[in-house]
């Protein structure tokens, strides 16, 4: 089945996490990165909402969408570089037979 999939490739999965990213959070979860997608979906969203409308005070409502726009985008473009960890947690993919380790003595 999976030979009819054509292979995403690592250029491919930087984007969609990018992409994902629109929702700051979910292109983290993407890559696998789950305490850092996880903190962003929660805090950091609640965070830059307070940040914004605290600001608007300020700004005549200018922050409400310049603070949230400059998170997005820093959001995506650390989704972008972060390193893929797609494969690393073997515990979450328990339907792969485990891989022996290399054992260089044999």
């Amino acid at each position: 089945m999976n030979e009819s999939i054509p292979a995403i490739t690592t250029e491919d999965r930087n984007r969609i996490a990018a992409l994902l990213s629109l929702l700051p959070g979910l292109g983290h979860l993407y890559k696998h990165h789950y305490l850092a997608g996880v903190s962003l979906l929660i805090a950091g969203n609640i965070m830059t909402g307070f940040v914004a409308v605290l600001m608007a005070l300020g700004t005549f409502g200018l922050s409400i969408l310049l603070i949230p726009s400059a998170y997005i985008a820093a959001v995506a473009a650390a989704a972008y570089a972060l390193p893929d960890w797609h494969g690393h947690h073997h515990y979450l993919h328990p339907w792969k037979p485990a891989q022996p380790p290399d054992d260089p003595g044999a």
